[in-house]
């Protein structure tokens, strides 16, 4: 865990301009608010708007993104009004709270924009329950939020706009079904459901922190597919919070709500979070808390016995999704698994054709832009298949197997990538040996992925070759002989899947 915070890869330096840069956008919203005399409490506000926009807003373009977080104050306005006005009706708040919740899971159906807004939405619903936001606040809340808005875009869409140099990362659509077989439909049952026994669970350890037990269990939800990724991301955010209390007892509550080394503490929480949200669900959560407990100082109402309310809080809202997860409309591992390593078993089926286009003399074949999906892909893969590389997974058998999946689609990646890299050299092209090298790869896709194929059914083929100079004919032998050692995983006896949770 430890590793892959402090020495995982960062191409381009990505995760650190963004962790820097939200710290300089949520930073110039604050100091923003101040100026324009704004209290703490709408400071604050403003604050995690900024970082809401800045955080979540992940549209493939850069002109996408600016519509989004323009469209925020849109879903994030009515519910600040909703959530202040039930202040005082606790049945009609917490039932407010809850279809807030649902709907906005139900959103994502409709794309990074959708997940944003709904994300927005249901924070403003739990941020007034954090500050104890009362209807005569509003205005000065809508004030600081449009400022915080305003001030975060400006450092993000105007002075440092490093996507607009970057290609557009392609987002996989995730995979659909109708009624409630549709992920979103499903996944917004099941979170309102967790949401509801969360509230429960929440209220009777506390009348006054309980929705932190709700965000516990919509946050587990976001970006997983099924009851193994809910699982281990709800002993995660548990583990995050564990870990971060210890931090905040030692850091935290020295400063008895100094401002300046809380705000200081702050910004490092800031910068953890968008810096380890992309490599460890784990560290961005230990970043969340620390931020927490640091506001929590600002706000003069930090001690140990709140923190160890929040852990138990967190708890709560966890054991709550994943309960939810476990018996209402519950989708296996394997069912999620199966359906992503077919699409990037496809992909490069489409990878290696747009290579053999080229390198048969066709100007406008382009694997480039297969290559930037099939690397998402195979992000959305290892997501899956976490449950079962987990290291308090019991499944000792299951999860070789997976480790074997993994390391043959990464090997299937490093060579297409190899592959598209010798196909755009004009010297390359018009060889017959290179084209026919291509139709086997494809055809061993097609075996893998053919859905009416037996189980158990032999491995594709692989022609024996002499040791091969040119670089595409390795690239391309190395491709068959990862795709033929993935038939067996991927081939066995439905009685043992290579998933099951």
């Amino acid at each position: 865990m430890l590793k892959r915070m402090f020495v995982s890869p960062d191409p381009g330096r990505l995760r650190l301009r963004s962790g820097v840069r939200a710290v300089l956008g949520i930073g110039s919203a604050v100091v923003v608010c101040g100026l324009a005399g704004h209290s703490l409490v709408a400071a604050i506000t403003g604050g995690l708007a900024a970082l809401l926009a800045l955080f979540t807003v992940l549209d493939t373009t850069v002109r996408a993104q600016a519509i989004t977080t323009a469209l925020l104050p849109a879903a994030g306005f009515p519910v600040l009004a909703l959530a202040a006005g039930l202040h005082d009706h606790p049945l009609a708040r917490d039932t407010a709270f809850l279809a807030v919740m649902g709907l906005g899971v139900y959103a994502r159906r409709w794309g990074p924009r959708g997940h944003s807004l709904g994300v927005f939405a249901f924070m403003a619903f739990f941020t007034t329950q954090f500050l104890h936001t009362l209807p005569g606040q509003l205005p000065e809340l809508y004030s600081a939020v449009a400022l915080s808005l305003l001030a975060s875009s400006t450092v993000r869409f105007g002075l440092w706009c490093y996507e607009r140099r970057l290609p557009a990362a392609p987002v996989p659509a995730p995979v659909t079904g109708k009624g409630l077989a549709r992920a979103t439909t499903r996944q917004a049952i099941q979170a309102t459901t967790g949401g509801a026994l969360a509230l429960v669970a929440g209220l009777l350890l506390s009348e006054e922190r309980w929705y932190w037990a709700v965000g516990a269990t919509w946050w587990v939800f976001v970006n997983t597919a099924s009851r193994g990724e809910t699982l281990v991301r709800g002993f995660r955010r548990i583990l995050g919070t564990l870990i971060g209390i210890p931090i905040g007892l030692a850091v935290v509550v020295p400063l008895h709500g100094a401002a300046v080394p809380s705000a200081v503490l702050v910004a490092i929480g800031v910068f953890g979070i968008f810096y380890t949200a992309a490599v460890s669900y784990t560290w961005m959560v230990f970043s969340v808390t620390v931020m927490a407990g640091a506001l929590y100082g600002l706000l003069g109402v930090l001690d140990p016995a709140l923190l160890v309310l929040r852990l138990t809080e967190t708890a709560a809202g966890a054991l709550g999704a994943m309960l939810a997860v476990l018996l209402v409309l519950p989708v296996t591992t394997h069912v999620t698994t199966d359906a992503w390593i077919q699409r990037a078993l496809r992909c490069v089926h489409t990878c290696t054709a747009e290579a053999a286009a080229r390198l048969s003399g066709t100007p406008t074949a382009d694997p480039a832009p297969r290559i930037a999906e099939l690397e998402a892909l195979l992000g959305r893969v290892r997501l899956s298949l976490a449950p079962l590389v987990h290291p308090l997974s019991p499944l000792r058998a299951r999860k070789a197997r997976a480790r074997q999946v993994l390391a043959l689609l990464d090997t299937c990646a490093r060579d297409v990538r190899g592959l598209a890299f010798v196909a755009a050299d004009p010297e390359a092209s018009h060889d017959a040996r290179l084209a026919a090298a291509c139709w086997r790869v494809e055809a061993a896709v097609e075996a893998l992925t053919a859905p009416d194929l037996p189980h158990r059914a032999s491995s594709p083929s692989v022609p024996e070759h002499r040791a091969a100079a040119e670089p595409a004919l390795a690239h391309l032998h190395g491709l068959e002989r990862a795709l033929a050692e993935l038939a067996t995983p991927l081939r066995s006896d439905p009685r043992a899947p290579l998933i099951s949770v």
